[in-house]
């Protein structure tokens, strides 16, 4: 069996492995076909761990000490490990014909990945109209998923909240009617639309419900992990568009277009250069934003963005009792309720939610006839939301 001090290196080392194999060992094994491997960068061989001559001793001593020098290097951290996997090692293709593509839907690409996956890999996404359901499971991180274009690729369905899809046939709710959902840290999607579509009577259609009709929540896309990015997306539906549901998002160029409460949830996410558009009949919100804690670090920021549509819209509800938005260099259409915010009927949430303006522009921006619980924001009190730095962005975002 060998000494104490033998045994215990020996137990270190296999430690070591498992440490070590996202970085060393994570290559095309595991992979299903047509993954494409990539630069390959830094791998080691395992001759070069357990050289011809080298003895168990020897070789075990060697994975210690190689152990210790990475559990003390940067290689260690979660931020790096980040970086790692910015570069692309592996590339699939989906396109609805065969013979284009590694796959025909996006889910069996999805699919094809290992339960947990440890490499950055892009999905891109040929030209066409996707109907589907897709899930991305919560081990599968660093997926960036390409399209052609976001007025070219779109990934669709019809589900609501009372579908009777559900276990048993009971109603789905809110958040498992989602078109798309992303349960994956580092989720990266560019130039495609996710969408709520519902065919009826012949017709494409996306309808769009009364304020507070109940069961008619459809989420285009929900997002319930840390460190996901959009880039040139779109996300269309009605109530309930957008699930900004939890972790730190990031929203470049993007186009939201919903009626009430159409992007809502309980991230920390920044809105940026994105274009908002209200389809609401009557009354509508743009926001619904759930911080439930004056300890919860969450809330959406909106910088140099532009709101348009119909409707009279409310720039948010007050679904949290501590919820918190903020709109800045923002262009509001004529559009906007003059209050501007709406308290969910419950008076005692004006003195705990955090609703701002900073620098907004046309003329749905004037500030004079908002609610007294709202802030016209000063330079300093507007600046903990107007950059990266509010989402933690410059430690992980990589486009």
């Amino acid at each position: 069996m060998g000494t104490p001090r033998a045994r215990l290196l020996a137990r270190i080392a296999v430690a070591a492995v498992v440490l070590l194999a996202p970085t060393t060992t994570c290559g095309v094994a595991g992979h299903s076909r047509a993954l494409r491997p990539g630069g390959g960068r830094g791998q080691q061989q395992p001759s070069s761990l357990f050289p011809a001559n080298a003895t168990r001793a020897e070789a075990i001593e060697r994975q210690f000490v190689e152990w210790v020098r990475y559990v003390g290097g940067l290689r260690h951290s979660t931020f790096q490990h980040a970086v790692a996997r910015a570069s692309p090692s592996y590339s699939l293709v989906v396109d609805k014909d065969p013979a284009l593509g590694d796959f025909t839907t996006i889910q069996a690409a999805v699919d094809s990945l290992p339960a947990i996956n440890l490499v950055r890999v892009v999905i891109r996404v040929n030209a066409g109209t996707y109907t589907e359901k897709v899930t991305v499971s919560a081990m599968r991180a660093f997926i960036t998923l390409e399209g052609a274009g976001a007025d070219k690729t779109v990934v669709q369905w019809g589900d609501t909240a009372d579908s009777p899809t559900g276990p048993k046939g009971r109603p789905l709710g809110t958040f498992n009617s989602a078109s798309f959902a992303v349960n994956a840290q580092y989720f990266l999607a560019r130039n495609i639309t996710f969408k709520f579509w519902r065919w009826r009577a012949g017709q494409n259609t996306s309808p769009v419900p009364k304020p507070g009709a109940a069961g008619k929540q459809a989420v285009a896309l929900r997002v319930s992990a840390d460190n996901a990015a959009f880039v040139g997306c779109r996300f269309l539906g009605a109530q309930d568009t957008l699930y900004d549901h939890s972790g730190r998002h990031y929203y470049k160029d993007c186009y939201i277009q919903g009626s009430v409460d159409f992007i809502f949830g309980n991230a920390l996410s920044l809105y940026e250069d994105c274009h908002v558009h209200a389809i609401a009949r009557d009354y509508g919100a743009l926001t619904a934003q759930n911080r439930q804690s004056m300890l919860e670090d969450t809330g959406f920021s909106f910088v140099n963005c532009r709101v348009t549509g119909s409707g009279a819209l409310y720039l948010g509800r007050a679904w949290g009792t501590f919820s918190r938005v903020v709109f800045a260099y923002t262009h509001m259409d004529d559009i906007i309720v003059p209050n501007g915010w709406f308290n969910w009927g419950d008076p005692n949430r004006e003195l705990t939610v955090f609703y701002g303006q900073y620098k907004c522009t046309g003329p749905g921006a004037t500030y004079a006839g908002r609610v007294a619980w709202s802030h016209e924001l000063t330079d300093d009190e507007a600046k903990p939301f107007i950059s990266l730095s509010f989402i933690d962005g410059t430690e992980w975002v990589r486009l």
